[in-house]
């Protein structure tokens, strides 16, 4: 792909469909837990138990979708182009009903289980099938370290910006605006993406049949960025699920303040990309990744010292670690890339590899919520709850859980990846 074939205005139209998907992220992982526990009454644990089923059942389809993607990809663009408007049909009406069940639904609590568990799984299901096919979109462009860095960022960095917009209006416009917001910009995304800069499929892809399911996995490359990326993956998932408690329980700040401490934390994301991606072409695209990490590990050790009425120092927190959430984003869908590259399934296979990639990514979601949330009920932690032995173990789950997980990540990054890349360049010099 040419570099014009990468121009600002290109990356914008591709990368405009990362906003809503990232835009009905948020309410999907952070508020929805904490929106069914207040609004509704559902226990911790019966959410939990919804949650881990739910993201269990999505993170098991998105091979299959991997491998639809790729059988799209192979027919024409237009196929995967019209995959693309159904899932996003199913994407907005899921997410409608999810957030605003009938009234019948929402006044029998066996009935709202039931109810959040079926949308739950068509959200989940058109979320995935629409961002495998953007993601392998992406990824068939191809380039070096530094534009298939960009190309992420683009679609990352834009998401943030529909993160930061989910983050404010759900508290400020409520949640009827929020999805007629949501509605318009997952009509732009698609029409955008309609006219982006499309793949160059290989001659002969008509005629290659699709790959196997496990192709992904007999690449150890693979599977040692896979490792991290799922131990790293899990170190982010358990404090988003966890923050509204936290800064409503831990902290004890006023519900004025959540859109604050939420915006800052993607605002900050997005505003660090173009900081990251410079230093990517000082010293690569893995240690990089690894800068962030440690940021990470430092902000919620010092995120342990927080009591209540701390805001400012938590608002301080939230931006910082926001920075170092910035390279989660917009480096490790690269490095996939690159590992496509390398082993030579560029233009046949990007479906099957990131059809693991976001199973990977719903796991970690599922065990965050499916792990973190039952532990803590049975420390008798419940929204509202100040208890001091609570708080304590919601302080554990929040801010040293994600260190140590943090911590195994880094290590790995080292030793499975920036280790023996540096050792083979050192034999090749």
């Amino acid at each position: 792909m040419s570099q014009q074939a990468f121009s600002k205005r290109n990356g914008l139209l591709y990368g405009l469909l990362g906003l809503p998907l990232a835009f009905v992220a948020l309410p999907l992982y952070v508020i929805l837990p904490n929106h069914y526990a207040r609004e509704f009454g559902v226990p911790l644990a019966t959410l939990g138990a919804i949650l881990l089923g739910a993201r269990l059942f999505d993170a098991l389809i998105d091979p299959l979708l991997g491998r639809l993607t790729d059988c799209l990809f192979a027919r024409s663009v237009r196929a995967i182009l019209t995959l693309g408007a159904m899932a996003a049909l199913l994407l907005a009406l899921g997410f409608a009903l999810l957030f605003f069940p009938p009234a019948a639904v929402a006044g029998t609590p066996k009935s709202l289980v039931i109810w959040a568990s079926v949308m739950l799984v068509l959200t989940y299901a058109a979320y995935s099938a629409l961002s495998v096919a953007h993601q392998s979109w992406g990824a068939m462009l191809g380039g070096n370290e530094t534009q298939r860095s960009r190309i992420v960022a683009w679609r990352e960095g834009l998401g943030l910006i529909g993160v930061v917009l989910a983050s404010v209006t759900p508290v400020a416009l409520g949640l009827p605006a929020t999805t007629a917001i949501f509605f318009v910009a997952l009509t732009l995304g698609w029409l955008a993406w309609t006219r982006a800069v499309r793949p160059t499929s290989r001659p002969s892809a008509v005629h290659v049949p699709p790959v196997a399911l496990g192709l992904p996995f007999k690449n150890p490359h693979f599977r040692r960025l896979l490792t991290v990326f799922m131990l790293n993956g899990i170190a982010s998932a358990v404090p988003a699920t966890l923050v509204l408690f936290f800064i409503q329980d831990r902290l004890q700040a006023p519900a004025s303040m959540e859109p604050m401490f939420l915006g800052s934390y993607f605002l900050s994301a997005a505003l660090s990309i173009p900081a990251w991606l410079a230093l990517v072409k000082r010293i690569g695209l893995a240690a990089s990744w690894l800068c962030g990490m440690l940021l990470a590990i430092t902000v919620f050790a010092w995120a342990t010292q927080v009591g209540a009425g701390q805001t400012g120092a938590f608002l301080a927190i939230c931006a910082l670690s926001g920075v170092a959430l910035g390279t989660d984003l917009a480096l490790p869908g690269a490095l996939l890339t690159g590992v496509i590259q390398a082993n030579g399934d560029s233009g046949r296979a990007e479906g099957a590899y990131f059809g693991w990639w976001n199973f990977a990514t719903k796991l970690n979601l599922a065990l965050a919520a499916g792990l973190a949330l039952p532990v803590l009920a049975l420390f008798d932690y419940a929204p509202g709850v100040r208890d001091p032995q609570a708080l304590n173990a919601l302080l554990i789950a929040y801010c040293v859980l994600p260190c140590v997980l943090k911590l195994a990540a880094a290590l790995g990054l080292y030793f499975f990846i920036l280790k023996p890349t540096h050792a083979l360049k050192g034999t090749t010099a």
